[in-house]
């Protein structure tokens, strides 16, 4: 058996350990902007679903409740605009990380088969592909979504595409008519195409649009899966709360394999998922407190001299001062506070580190006053 360092790369956040003890040394404290997991109260609706379900001493099904299933079709319909979600079109998953970690492996993908996703992501993608084996590929995600087919990704191989809209790191969203075009070339291929939209609810200065949109894929699902999460815009990391939502055989072939590995979302989280999917106004209200923190963190790092590229959407300001990335990450710490350096995402990140807005708001006037 291959040792856990040949399979997989190190830990990106290890590397973080020094600049966050030179943080943590500023007089007023670390400001850690480096993560981006919530930081504000889970919702008093979602929490009174989760007790008034505490009393669940049997098993939960893999496929979740008839009413979960029911709350999340209606999303989709509702919120994505994708008019024939069905039962059968959604299965919940035991957070997102999870999904996209061990989806090669569920797929049976191994040594000869593709795995393609953008040249700046999530690391994830990459650990999915290690761990069953397949080969890891990068593309450009610009090029390749005005041109896929001049976009140099060679087709011969790839089982799976991933799409990351809004973008982690960059916060760079993908239009309708990208997604058409990406869409089309998936399915000419028989590339089966996962889309990450976990940041789909935080739109700034544009409006995410789901590969499940009528629009895009046409009102079918064939080929195409949506991976959603309730931890960002419900303030639910801490509750593992996601789903994945579209092709039928797909969702099928993965129900199977998890009913065998016993990958059951908790029951009581099942009702607090139906809680908050049902609920518009904490989204709102959640937004508000962002869409201040961003506003506040921008001005502030424009002022010092740094840069913003893209950032018209999720929880990230993706920013430069044409520097190394480690130069920044150490520049910053300094003043006590704490980033991730852009190459955590891909060697094209080398020059950018990725600011979050997830601090509290105290913590986030901080990092304002220290950059000012």
């Amino acid at each position: 058996m291959a040792a856990v360092s040949d399979r997989l790369p190190a830990f990106p956040w290890d590397k973080l350990e020094p600049y966050k003890k030179t943080a943590a040394a500023h007089p007023d404290g670390i400001v850690d902007l480096s993560v981006g997991t919530p930081v504000d109260p889970v919702p008093q609706l979602i929490r009174q679903a989760l007790i008034e379900a505490a009393d669940s001493p049997g098993y939960p099904t893999v496929w979740g409740t008839e009413a979960l299933r029911d709350a999340i079709t209606g999303w989709l319909r509702g919120r994505l605009g994708a008019s024939a979600a069905g039962h059968r079109n959604v299965l919940p998953v035991v957070g997102s990380k999870e999904l996209v970690a061990w989806l090669p492996t569920q797929l049976g993908l191994g040594a000869g088969d593709k795995v393609a996703y953008p040249r700046l992501a999530y690391p994830t993608y990459e650990v999915g592909a290690r761990l069953c084996g397949a080969e890891a590929v990068v593309y450009d995600a610009e090029t390749f979504a005005s041109d896929p087919a001049g976009a140099g990704l060679d087709p011969a191989g790839v089982k799976l595409l991933w799409l990351n809209s809004p973008s982690n790191p960059t916060g760079k969203v993908l239009g309708k008519d990208e997604l058409v075009r990406i869409v089309a070339w998936a399915r000419e291929h028989g590339i089966l195409l996962f889309s990450d939209e976990c940041y789909l609810e935080l739109g700034w200065e544009a409006e995410p649009v789901s590969v499940l949109h009528d629009d895009v894929c046409g009102g079918s699902y064939e080929g195409i899966v949506a991976v959603h999460s309730l931890s960002k815009r419900s303030n639910l990391a801490g509750y593992r709360a996601a789903f994945i939502a579209g092709d039928a055989d797909v969702l099928g072939e993965l129900l199977e394999i998890r009913k065998h590995g016993g990958m059951m979302t908790p029951a009581p989280v099942q009702a607090a998922t139906v809680a908050a999917l049902g609920d518009d106004r904490h989204v709102a209200e959640q937004r508000e407190r962002y869409a201040a923190r961003r506003a506040a963190l921008r001005a502030a790092l424009e002022a010092h001299g740094f840069r913003v590229e893209h950032s018209e959407a999720s929880l990230y300001l993706w920013v430069t001062r044409d520097e190394p990335c480690w130069d920044t990450v150490a520049h910053l710490a300094d003043l006590g506070i704490l980033v991730a350096p852009g190459d955590f995402y891909g060697e094209a990140g080398a020059r950018f580190v990725r600011v979050a807005f997830t601090a509290t708001d105290e913590r986030v006037e901080a990092a304002v006053k220290r950059l000012g």
